[in-house]
């Protein structure tokens, strides 16, 4: 697509103002490094055009400080560009699969409940640009139907971009979706038996 033109010009009665500005759902999944690092870029460049931006963890832990978080509520804090607000819904790495306690909501019902909280904002038109971080997983393990998800965002009112990531999204989500991109893994240092470092991997 040299200089932002694509190749195909559909004949769907829009003007190219209108095609150009249509509200996008993407997904990047895959087995590589990245899809959450190129959603949140993303993000940067929804801050810079002045949108608010939701971004929706789940899966990661709470517990855990995600690097692309503190830069982006610093700026979302600025003043210069749009506001970002950082949500973490559900309670940690979920393969590892720590039991809740007694009492506790189980990871699916937290799961549920975050993604009935990104349904208000998007029927309230809360934010122009959301990240759903590692929600595929959701939708992998049935925890969330995908028919409703496809639905909720295709109903979905205005101009609101969403961006969706994780491994193993499912075919009717990558077949709906504006966007997809497969992030493959050639090579990783945890192949080779080294761990997750500061400044790569948070």
């Amino acid at each position: 697509m040299p200089q932002g033109k694509p190749d195909v010009v559909p004949d769907d009665g829009l003007t190219t103002r209108q095609r150009r500005n249509r509200p996008l759902v993407m997904v990047h999944t895959g087995l590589g490094k990245g899809k959450s690092t190129a959603a949140f870029g993303m993000a940067l460049r929804a801050w810079n055009q002045g949108w608010p931006v939701g971004v929706f963890q789940f899966v990661k832990s709470a517990k855990w400080k995600v690097g692309e978080e503190n830069a982006l509520k610093v700026l979302g804090a600025s003043g210069e560009g749009g506001t970002v607000h950082w949500h973490k819904m559900g309670e940690g790495w979920s393969w590892i699969q720590r039991p809740p306690a007694e009492g506790e909501q189980s990871h699916e019902d937290k799961a549920r409940e975050g993604w009935e909280q990104v349904k208000r904002d998007l029927a309230a038109g809360t934010y122009r640009f959301y990240v759903l971080d590692e929600f595929a997983y959701l939708l992998h393990w049935g925890w969330i139907d995908t028919a409703e998800v496809i639905e909720v965002l295709r109903d979905r009112p205005g101009t609101q971009h969403v961006v969706i990531t994780g491994r193993n999204a499912p075919r009717e989500l990558q077949e709906f979706a504006d966007l997809v991109t497969d992030m493959s893994k050639v090579r990783h240092p945890m192949d080779a038996g080294q761990k997750g470092q500061r400044g790569i991997e948070w």
